[in-house]
């Protein structure tokens, strides 16, 4: 089995380190686990699991939902959120801040992706809370941190992905990732409260004060983002509607939101699909390769026997998932969240399962993780984002985001020791 490993490991490194793209690299590296250390015929088997991967009903809510929020990333739904939330932020310590943390977090609820959720709201908030005076590094460390919601906050794309890839209810995670979501944005919330009180010098001064009726008109602006919130998760929550029903209901949502603020043009339309084919084809083929992978893996019995080993170290289920944190951190520093996902879902799931941790609940632990490798070098896309938004070191703003990876760690510690945090409303739901 080592010998196996080292060739595999080394031919990964060697796929990816030369950039070959992660759905071949996939596929090769389950081509060589078949063909070099078993008897059975490779071709056949990657057809039939190539295949198996594609037609997966529950894949249908994938295209939907990065659909949805393709054409709201083309909206004005930030400028509507900013507009809505600011009047009210005036009086909280920090001030403005929180409009990067309740922003990201709303836009997070319809978008389904961080990097969206970055480029979004970074455009609209970067520019206005430079100008106003607040602390560019606390900017930038707020949108950097605060966009990572979108990995969690259903619609996850990513949690569509681990559902697909683990066999679970794409609804049951949803729900799921509510309240651990909230939990993250009340983390970097107390942060903002407790940095502006410990310099509160390098906080602008409040702008005059809003009469509360004035306060309630500008927030008519968060009524429909709020409407297409509920619309999506909370026909899923009431049995209303599948996931891939609630995502058409998005993406119907989405298109009426869009005209209403005049921002739905054939250009935007265009845009909007052309943008959500490629993302959905590109995780389709990584998907696809995941699956060919997983089932090479389990012919080879790599999984099985390097749970064995683990076995063998009697680890309890806290250091099992300390020595997971560690790894899956790591691999996030080279490869996008999905790609780490689908790469170690077929190696990680025995030993898993074996310690009796609920699947639901790894889901949402791996997503947040997941998260934290968003704002790490070299390889973190909200990084990515951010230097072409700012023109700064990549460098400079993974240290601006270093308070809200610890926070996220935080988080991390807080759904272990209390992992009703993510599986109340799942069970709740399964009890209606």
């Amino acid at each position: 089995m080592l010998l196996m490993m080292i060739v595999l490991t080394l031919a990964l490194f060697i796929f990816l380190g030369s950039g070959v793209w992660v759905a071949f690299s996939l596929l090769a590296l389950g081509w060589i686990g078949i063909s070099q250390f078993t008897s059975i015929p490779v071709g056949d088997m990657m057809a039939s699991d190539i295949w198996s991967a594609s037609y997966s009903w529950e894949l249908t809510a994938l295209p939907m939902f990065i659909w949805m929020g393709e054409i709201l990333f083309r909206s004005r739904l930030a400028e509507d959120m900013f507009t809505g939330l600011a009047p009210w932020m005036q009086r909280i310590p920090g001030r403005l801040l929180h409009t990067n943390v309740v922003g990201c977090g709303l836009f997070a609820a319809v978008s389904g992706s961080s990097a969206a959720t970055c480029a979004t709201m970074g455009k609209m908030t970067l520019p206005e809370l430079t100008r106003r005076g607040y602390d560019e590094r606390l900017i930038i460390g707020t949108l950097a941190g605060s966009a990572t919601l979108g990995l969690l906050i259903p619609p996850s794309i990513i949690l569509i992905v681990f559902a697909v890839a683990t066999d679970q209810s794409i609804a049951r995670l949803f729900m799921a990732g509510v309240f651990p979501g909230l939990m993250l944005i009340s983390l970097f919330a107390a942060y903002l409260v407790y940095w502006s009180w410990r310099y509160p010098d390098r906080v602008p001064a409040a702008d005059a004060e809003i009469p509360f009726k004035e306060k309630l008109y500008r927030s008519r602006r968060l009524i429909p983002m709020m409407a297409l919130i509920i619309g999506v998760i909370g026909s899923i929550y009431g049995g209303l509607a599948s996931p891939t029903e609630a995502a058409a209901v998005g993406v119907v949502l989405s298109l009426i939101l869009a005209y209403t603020n005049g921002a739905l043009t054939w250009q935007s339309f265009s845009d909007a699909t052309l943008g959500a084919v490629k993302t959905s084809c590109m995780i389709a083929f990584i998907l696809a390769g995941a699956s060919f992978l997983t089932a090479a893996m389990g012919f080879t019995q790599i999984p099985s026997q390097l749970a064995a080993w683990i076995a063998t170290y009697d680890l309890s289920p806290f250091m099992l998932l300390a020595v997971l944190t560690l790894f899956f951190i790591i691999m996030g520093c080279f490869l996008d969240g999905i790609s780490v996902v689908v790469l170690t879902t077929s190696i990680m799931l025995p030993m898993v399962e074996a310690a009796g941790i609920d699947l639901i609940w790894f889901g949402i632990y791996l997503v947040i993780v997941v998260e934290m490798s968003q704002i790490t070098p070299p390889v973190g896309f909200n990084l990515f984002v951010l230097q072409g938004l700012t023109g700064k070191n990549i460098l400079q703003i993974a240290y601006a985001a270093l308070p809200f990876f610890f926070l996220m760690l935080l988080g991390v510690i807080l759904i272990t020791l209390f992992p009703q945090i993510v599986t109340f409303l799942p069970e709740a739901m399964s009890n209606r």
